[in-house]
């Protein structure tokens, strides 16, 4: 499994661990060794990330991070059956031209798919997905969506296969007497800007000092410094400190697992976050925020029809939304049980690949004939030529004594710490003054 930022890794690793036939996707327990890649880059998980989502069954000690050639480098080397690529779009593209260039003689089985809703850059994401022999859908939705704008381009559809979400689970909500707690589930770039954001932050306060016996939770995705799958160029922790009359009592920042967060959730409250699916898989009460507008770049719009759209002032009246189940039902959340079968066809899928032989060589839709202008320049970004194969120049693991791969890794992880630094802090920054 190779994965690229927390939000992938976990759902990399979960996707692996099921499509394996985990129990808890509803399979007999067969031996299986999962093997975990970070690809190196701005968002490349933290130690602290990588054990706050350390259940999902691959052992943090072992992971290493990679480039894209030297991911290449080790499937060529390792004998895998199957390869999740949890991945950006673009890197996905790349891997799929890199391992087609491999020309292996029995190549692993591909899967790749989304971390969550997909809300945006639905064609691009998607082409640049195609050509992997598994394109999970997180939901009945999702799997019709994806198959139209496949044979809408005439791309072959047939990798499409619904699923679900990997990381759903939990024990269903039950109401705890003297227990009352709200929380805000909060997003690295939604919304994105200040204004917005500390708009939100307010409200939620506001919430906390109007119900004195509730508790408020802040649920944060990092910690300020550390990356994720989006970049958080505002931190609420920032914002907070500069709430008027400091923060109540009854209102806290809390980081850790999404479902021990849930486990004492009686209200989850949103913009768009995965996290509202995770909730009403285990029927809490959710609301998805409007006060923001209803709009695509929100995120929001995904969720018209799910009954579960209002706003604060809603809210703070004592609003508890009621999921419309029809929409439910489209959207992959399994709040009726049959969560546990998910997977059976994506495990079918990939079972039914690997008895057949030697898979067929990897056909992106995207080619240098097909996408002439645009290929070029995502395969360059992983070093990469127009045919898959690595550039001149480009790091390999093959060649390198043990005192110079070690020194090439200490500049590595100095210019790597120079860039995020550069990405996180210096870059909002410039922008926030060029706004001025």
């Amino acid at each position: 499994m190779l994965a690229d930022s927390d939000t992938r890794w976990k759902w990399g690793a979960l996707t692996a661990r099921r499509l394996a036939g985990s129990p808890e996707a509803g399979a007999a327990e067969r031996p299986v060794e999962i093997s975990g890649l970070l690809l190196r880059g701005r968002a490349t998980p933290t130690p602290r990330q990588l054990a706050e989502v350390g259940e999902v069954g691959v052992d943090a000690d072992r992971v290493r991070e990679v480039t894209a050639v030297e991911f290449l480098h080790t499937v060529r080397d390792e004998s895998y059956d199957v390869v999740v690529l949890a991945l950006v779009g673009g890197a996905v593209q790349a891997m799929l031209h890199g391992l087609a260039a491999l020309d292996l003689p029995r190549r692993p089985a591909v899967v790749t798919g989304y971390v969550g809703v997909v809300y945006e850059k639905l064609a691009d994401g998607l082409l640049l997905r195609h050509g992997a022999d598994v394109v999970l859908a997180n939901s009945r939705h999702d799997s019709a969506r994806f198959r139209a704008v496949y044979e809408g381009v005439g791309a072959d559809a047939s990798s499409v296969t619904e699923a679900a979400l990997p990381f759903l689970g939990g024990e269903p909500h039950r109401a705890e007497e003297g227990r009352d707690t709200v929380v805000f589930a909060a997003q690295p770039s939604v919304p994105a800007s200040r204004a917005d954001r500390m708009y939100l932050l307010r409200r939620l306060v506001e919430h906390a000092r109007l119900h004195p016996g509730r508790e408020v939770l802040l649920k944060l995705r990092s910690k300020p410094g550390e990356h994720t799958t989006h970049i958080e160029e505002l931190p609420y922790q920032r914002l907070a400190e500069r709430i008027p009359g400091g923060l109540p009592p009854n209102f806290r920042l809390v980081y850790g697992h999404m479902g021990e967060v849930l486990d004492r959730t009686d209200l989850l409250v949103t913009v768009s976050s995965t996290a509202a699916l995770e909730s009403l898989h285990r029927r809490i009460p959710t609301a998805v925020l409007s006060d923001l507008g209803v709009r695509e770049a929100l995120g929001n719009h995904h969720f018209i029809g799910s009954g579960l759209i209002t706003s604060w002032d809603h809210l703070d009246g004592g609003l508890r939304p009621e999921p419309d189940t029809e929409w439910l039902a489209g959207q992959g959340v399994a709040a009726d049980g049959t969560y546990g079968a998910a997977y059976d066809t994506a495990r079918a899928r990939v079972a039914a690949l690997l008895a057949a032989g030697p898979l067929p060589r990897i056909a992106p839709y995207y080619t240098p004939a097909t996408a002439p202008g645009y290929l070029p320049g995502i395969l360059a970004r992983y070093h990469l030529g127009p045919d898959g194969r690595p550039l001149p120049g480009a790091v390999t693991p093959d060649g390198t004594g043990r005192v110079r791969g070690a020194v090439r890794e200490t500049v590595r992880n100095a210019a790597r710490g120079a860039y995020r630094h550069g990405v996180q802090r210096i870059a909002p920054v410039i922008r926030r003054m060029g706004e001025l």
